[in-house]
């Protein structure tokens, strides 16, 4: 389980949003190893006067968090911030000085989802990857 949040301006979210939604899916099926129907991503738009960050960032400044179960290995959670930084850069033209990434874990017991904590549900992908 990932749960995705994107911030930018809304000048420039808002034009690329089904882009990079499919550019963080695919980062996340093929580093995190997810089934590719399980895409949870959420946009946050923001108005200048709203979002303040430093000169040296252009309008395209954009960040990312990703709120997932812990199990990950280390390895595995730099591949993903890596990749994200290169496709994101690649397919969308998105600097990587303009792009800022956060991964927080929780536990199973403080992931609920189906009704249930998620170390009593069975998962049809692996977390320890």
């Amino acid at each position: 389980m990932a749960q995705i949040k994107i911030y930018g301006l809304d000048i420039h979210l808002d034009t690329i949003k089904p882009t990079l939604s499919d550019v963080i899916h695919a980062c996340v099926v093929e580093t995190l190893k997810f089934p590719k129907e399980k895409r949870f991503h959420r946009f946050f738009p923001m108005k200048r006067e709203d979002f303040y960050f430093p000169k040296d960032r252009s309008d395209a400044y954009t960040i990312i968090e990703v709120m997932m179960l812990e199990g990950r290995s280390k390895e595995t959670k730099k591949n993903l911030i890596k990749m994200l930084f290169t496709q994101i850069e690649s397919r969308l033209g998105i600097a990587v000085n303009d792009v800022e990434i956060v991964i927080t874990e929780a536990p199973a017991h403080c992931f609920g989802f189906r009704g249930m904590c998620a170390n009593e549900i069975v998962l049809e992908y692996k977390v320890g990857v």
